[in-house]
Formats: C-alpha cells, sequence, structure tokens
C-alpha cells in the first residue's frame, strides 16, 4: 500500500513540473511584411520610410516614383 502511494505521488509531482516548464513558453512571434508604426518591415529587415523611399528608387528608377510599398497595396491603402 505504501508503494502505491509513493508511485501515485511521484507520477502527480512528474506531471505538475512538465506543467509548470511548458507553461512559462511564449507563443512563437510573427512580423507581417508592410509598415509598422514609421517603419517598414520587407521580411528580411526594418527600413525608415526614408530609407526605402530611397531604396525603391534606386530599385525602380525614377520613373515608378509613385509606387505603392507591397505591404499597403496588398491592404488598398495606396
Amino acid at each position: 500500500m505504501k508503494n502505491a502511494s509513493l508511485a501515485a505521488l511521484f507520477a502527480a509531482m512528474g506531471v505538475s513540473l512538465s506543467a509548470c516548464v511548458i507553461a512559462p513558453q511564449p507563443p512563437p512571434a510573427t512580423v507581417a511584411v508592410g509598415w509598422h508604426g514609421d517603419r517598414y518591415y520587407d521580411g528580411h529587415r526594418y527600413w525608415e520610410r526614408k530609407e526605402w523611399e530611397e531604396h525603391q528608387q534606386h530599385e525602380h528608377g525614377d520613373h515608378d516614383q509613385d509606387r505603392c510599398p507591397p505591404g499597403l497595396e496588398k491592404q488598398g491603402r495606396c
């Protein structure tokens, strides 16, 4: 009888300890492509607004000056 009580005690302790280890883990963070405040995230890095506009001008030339960033375009905000 004593062995059964000890086994039940250890099993209960194991379950409660495993729950304590799992509980404090935060959920994985996800960041969407697009504008976050005054910075643009392109999936790789954050850009300041002026830096992003210069990058887009350099990449697409002056003819595409009014180009909408992909994140805003998807949201219909351009």
